[in-house]
C-alpha cells in the first residue's frame, strides 16, 4: 500500500487507499492513540467491494503523522484535566480529517469514525456539513463533553489497563498494545491473535512515542457539549456500537441516536469496543445502506440544506 501525506498548516497526516478511485468516498477515522493499520485491511476491502473509496489515516500523534512533544502524564490525571493545557484541541483534529480530503479531491465524503474517531467525524458533520454525504458513528461516548464520556466509561475496563506494567523495550511495548487491544474485545468470539499480534508489532515499528496518547486524551476533552450541535444535524447517520463493549456503556450509543433526528442505531451481539472478523461483511453492508439515503442530495449546497435545520 502507497502512503501518501495530507498537510493541515505544519501538520503532515499519512493516508492510504483501498478500491476504486470512482467508489463512493468513504473517510475512516481512527480512535484514540490507536494507528490507521488498527482498521484490519480485509474489512477495508470489504467496504470497497460494496463500492467504496476507502480512505484511512494516522491521527496526528499516531503512526507516521506528525507528532507533538509535550511530556507524557497519567491516564487519570488527563482524564480529570490535570497537568497543564493540550497540546492541541479536537477542532485541529477535525482540521486534520477535511485535509486528508482535500488531498484525496473530495468535495464530501461518507465518514466512519470509531470512538474517538466517531466524536471526531460527529464534529466533521458539525462543522462542515457540506462536506459529509452520511455519518457512522461506531462505538462512540457521551455526548455532553467530559464528563458525559467520564460517565459512560466501564472504569473496570481502565483500572485493569492501569495496572498493568511493561518493560521499556520493543517486546514490551508490543505486548502493551496488543493487550490495550485485547481487553476492548468481546471474549464471545474466536479472536485472531496472530493478527493482532503482527498490527502491534507493525504499529511499534512505525511509531512508538510515550506521550502520544496522553496528548491526544487531552485534545479530547476539548471537544465541549455537542448536544445541541448535534440535535441539529439532519446528514443521514448510522449508529452502531457492540452489545458486548468492555470500554464504553451501550447507553452511549441510544442517547446518542436519540439525540440526532436522523439517526439509526443498530447494535451487534458479540461485539466489543473493536469490529470483529465474523461481522465484517454484517457491518461493511449495513455501512453501505445507511449511505444511500444520502444519495438524492447530489450536490455540497444540497447536502448543506438538508443537514442542518437553518
Amino acid at each position: 500500500m502507497t502512503i501518501s501525506f495530507a498537510r493541515n498548516g505544519e501538520v503532515c497526516i499519512a493516508y492510504e487507499t483501498f478500491g476504486r478511485s470512482d467508489g463512493e468516498p468513504l473517510l475512516l477515522v481512527m480512535g484514540l492513540t490507536f494507528q490507521m493499520i488498527w482498521w484490519p485491511d480485509e474489512f477495508c476491502r470489504e467496504l470497497a467491494e460494496r463500492g467504496f473509496a476507502v480512505a484511512r489515516f494516522d491521527n496526528r500523534d499516531a503512526g507516521l503523522s506528525t507528532h507533538f512533544t509535550a511530556p507524557p502524564r497519567t491516564t487519570v490525571r488527563t482524564l480529570l484535566g490535570r497537568g497543564g493545557g493540550p497540546a492541541y484541541r479536537t477542532d485541529d483534529m477535525v482540521d486534520d480529517a477535511v485535509a486528508v480530503m482535500d488531498a484525496l479531491g473530495w468535495d464530501s465524503a461518507h465518514l466512519l469514525g470509531e470512538s474517538l474517531g466517531a466524536t471526531l467525524a460527529q464534529m466533521v458533520a458539525i462543522r462542515h456539513p457540506s462536506r459529509v454525504r452520511s455519518l457512522v458513528s461506531a462505538m462512540a461516548g457521551g455526548t455532553g463533553g467530559a464528563i458525559s464520556n467520564l460517565r459512560n466509561l466501564k472504569v473496570g475496563t481502565l483500572l485493569r489497563l492501569a495496572r498493568k506494567r511493561y518493560d521499556d523495550t520493543r517486546e514490551g511495548g508490543v505486548q502493551r498494545l496488543a493487550d490495550t487491544y485485547l481487553i476492548m474485545c468481546s471474549r464471545r468470539h474466536p479472536i485472531d491473535d496472530a493478527w493482532v499480534r503482527a498490527t502491534a508489532e507493525e504499529s511499534w515499528d512505525r511509531d512508538h512515542d510515550p506521550g502520544a496518547t496522553h496528548r491526544q486524551l487531552a485534545a479530547a476533552r476539548t471537544g465541549g457539549d455537542l448536544r445541541a450541535q448535534l440535535r441539529r444535524l439532519r446528514v443521514p447517520t448510522l449508529v452502531i456500537h457492540g452489545q458486548d463493549d468492555p470500554w464504553i456503556r451501550i447507553r452511549a450509543a441510544h442517547t446518542l441516536a436519540g439525540t440526532i433526528p436522523t439517526a439509526r442505531l443498530i447494535t451487534y451481539p458479540d461485539m466489543g469496543h473493536e469490529f470483529p472478523q465474523h461481522l465484517w461483511a454484517t457491518i461493511a453492508s449495513d455501512v453501505w445502506d445507511a449511505t444511500q439515503s444520502a444519495a438524492s442530495a447530489s450536490t455540497p449546497e444540497q447536502r448543506q440544506g438538508n443537514t442542518l435545520r437553518r
